[in-house]
């Protein structure tokens, strides 16, 4: 069993605050796995409710009756399937004492994040999930990381092979069971197509004239097909960041496959020595790291941007929170050096810091305020942000 200490921290760090707390991921990224061993450690009564189980289900048939009289914490999986629940769970979360404390579960989908915040306004807080990163691993483990993705079964299976098939068999079943369980009623065969198209264009600023082109529909109809992807959370839509300064700065968003090991089967690389000889291979590490840079730094995704000029200045990512501007760069080299870009990144985004992000053994500076940082060495070198 791998401990996720940052996340069962934030989570009973948030159930102190609020009457209810969701958990929200992709399918199979260990939210379950995560909520047990929060009850399993929770000090009082641990109810749990399981609504892909018909007896769970039938059981909250009439929720007010079966959850009114429960105390303690009381964890309901899967909870987009029952989305009469959250009425119920507004009426619960205002009484006067509070008897329960509620931890929903579900994957991210019109449903749930759209009953959630009308109903359970002001009185749930959502925590999202992802897979495995460097930090629940250890060091050492990076390049298995990259190739595999982090979701657990993907990354712990025995053999390379198995881990390829069950990334094969999650594509598959994402989009033939798990898309139209939320409420998504597209092809299947369309959305691999997509989503395979997204994947060779991993890295890059999203083109939707292009996509367009290619499926034979509207402009509209593409970005509903992207928007549909990112909000089931296995596609990261990087906004860019633009202000009143004089340069021209482009505005449409970057697009990742939001696991590696994913990318890596939607394009049939199975191997590390496929990886590396793919053209996709620099795209697929930036996306990699920046990953694990965003989760590691604990950065909020309405506090992640890229910034990118017409006149050709960039960077990779750009953290905003309150007065603080943290810049990254990646670069899969071994010789790491201040680019002219982030030159002008540091001196026209006022950036705190900018650290060039390198798959070496050594970190050390380059300029004022700029440094380059092993990826091995990320959870020594660069703190997270502050928890508020």
């Amino acid at each position: 069993m791998i401990g996720r200490r940052h996340e069962l921290s934030a989570l009973r760090r948030l159930l102190r605050r609020n009457p209810v707390v969701g958990i929200i991921g992709a399918r199979q990224v260990g939210k379950t796995t995560l909520a047990r061993a929060l009850a399993r450690g929770w000090h009082g009564t641990a109810s749990y409710f399981d609504l892909e189980h018909p007896q769970d289900l039938a059981r909250l048939s009439d929720p007010m009756l079966a959850l009114q009289s429960l105390k303690g914490l009381v964890v309901i999986d899967e909870v987009q399937r029952a989305p009469g629940l959250f009425e119920v769970l507004r009426v619960l979360a205002d009484r006067p004492r509070r008897r329960a404390t509620f931890l929903i579960l579900g994957s991210a989908s019109p449903e749930l994040l759209q009953q959630g915040s009308e109903s359970l306004a002001g009185r749930i807080a959502y925590v999202e999930i992802g897979g495995l990163i460097l930090s629940d691993v250890g060091r050492g483990q990076e390049d298995i990381l990259w190739l595999r993705g982090g979701f657990p079964r993907s990354l712990l299976a025995r053999t390379s092979a198995g881990s390829f098939a069950w990334r094969q068999e999650f594509v598959r079943t994402f989009l033939e069971r798990d898309l139209p369980q939320l409420g998504v009623h597209i092809s299947s065969i369309t959305m691999r197509r997509f989503w395979t198209m997204l994947a060779h264009t991993h890295g890059q600023t999203w083109n939707s004239s292009e996509f367009a082109r290619a499926f034979g529909v509207a402009d509209t109809t593409v970005r509903g097909y992207l928007d549909r992807l990112s909000a089931a959370l296995v596609v990261r839509q990087l906004l860019p960041w633009h202000e009143n300064i004089s340069k021209r700065q482009v505005k449409a968003p970057k697009v990742y496959i939001t696991d590696s090991g994913l990318l890596h089967a939607l394009l049939n690389l199975r191997t590390r020595v496929d990886v590396e000889h793919h053209p996709k291979v620099g795209a697929s590490w930036e996306g990699f790291v920046l990953d694990a840079v965003i989760r590691h730094v604990r950065a909020d995704r309405s506090e992640c941007f890229y910034w990118a000029t017409h006149g050709g200045a960039e960077l990779d990512l750009l953290m905003i929170r309150g007065r603080r501007r943290l810049g990254f760069e990646v670069k899969r080299t071994m010789s790491p050096s201040v680019s002219p870009s982030m030159r002008i990144a540091m001196k026209d985004l006022g950036l705190t810091r900018l650290d060039l992000i390198y798959p070496g053994d050594q970190t050390f500076p380059l300029a004022k305020g700029i440094r380059a940082v092993a990826f091995p060495h990320l959870i020594r070198d660069v703190a997270p942000l502050p928890v508020s």
